[in-house]
């Protein structure tokens, strides 16, 4: 890719924090929600799979294990993520791909795509980039197909953590859906929601090409 480099938020906020992200996933359970997500996308084998934001490649390893006939892509802005994910896919065995690129700006072609993942992206965009990543989602998606994605619930809570993060003021589950809706997405609907420890409440969605 040889657009000029973008800013963005990397996935622990800060690059020099990327060897925190394996702990913090661990303590986290991240990876817990990241087979909740899976579970809800069902993904068969044949299908091509998009994750946008993959970070280290986390969720789209557990995928790999998963569903070994699909065929995985994630895309990421941050090239030290990127490196760490190939490293992981290599060491387990794991044939995906992992390409530098942005949300709004995806680098593969329209109706190509039965599945787009996300997971922990969306918050780091503004609003008006938030649908402009949808829009992108659209296009990739094959006709009637799925982005299932999981994110940060930031609605004010009384005890709460989330609401105290400025990225995540105003950041909930209405307007992830609206999002969604205005950039042409069909059926949107959240088809769940938890919360834990350290990353605190989050939801699920789900909409169609």
């Amino acid at each position: 890719m040889t657009e000029t480099a973008r800013p963005y938020i990397p996935a622990m906020g800060r690059h020099w924090m990327l060897f925190l992200y394996d702990p913090f996933a661990r303590v986290a359970g991240v990876s817990r929600v990241h087979g909740q997500l899976l579970d809800r996308a069902g993904v068969q084998p044949g299908h091509t799979v998009l994750e946008i934001g993959c970070g280290p490649g986390d969720l789209l390893i557990q995928l790999g294990r998963r569903v070994p006939g699909a065929t995985l892509t994630g895309i990421d802005p941050d090239p030290a993520a990127l490196r760490k994910a190939r490293r992981k896919a290599a060491r387990r065995g794991l044939a995906m791909r992992f390409e530098l690129g942005y949300a709004e700006q995806l680098p593969l072609p329209d109706d190509s795509v039965d599945r787009v993942l996300s997971s922990y992206m969306l918050h780091h965009l503004d609003p008006e980039t938030q649908v402009a990543a949808m829009r992108e989602v659209l296009r990739v998606l094959r006709p009637g197909g799925e982005l299932h994605l999981v994110d940060a619930d930031g609605t004010p809570h009384a005890g709460g953590r989330n609401h105290r993060h400025p990225r995540l003021a105003g950041h909930t589950p209405a307007r992830i859906g609206d999002a969604m809706r205005a950039a042409g997405l069909r059926e949107v609907t959240e088809n769940g929601h938890g919360e834990r420890p350290v990353i605190g409440r989050y939801a699920f969605f789900r909409a169609v090409a």
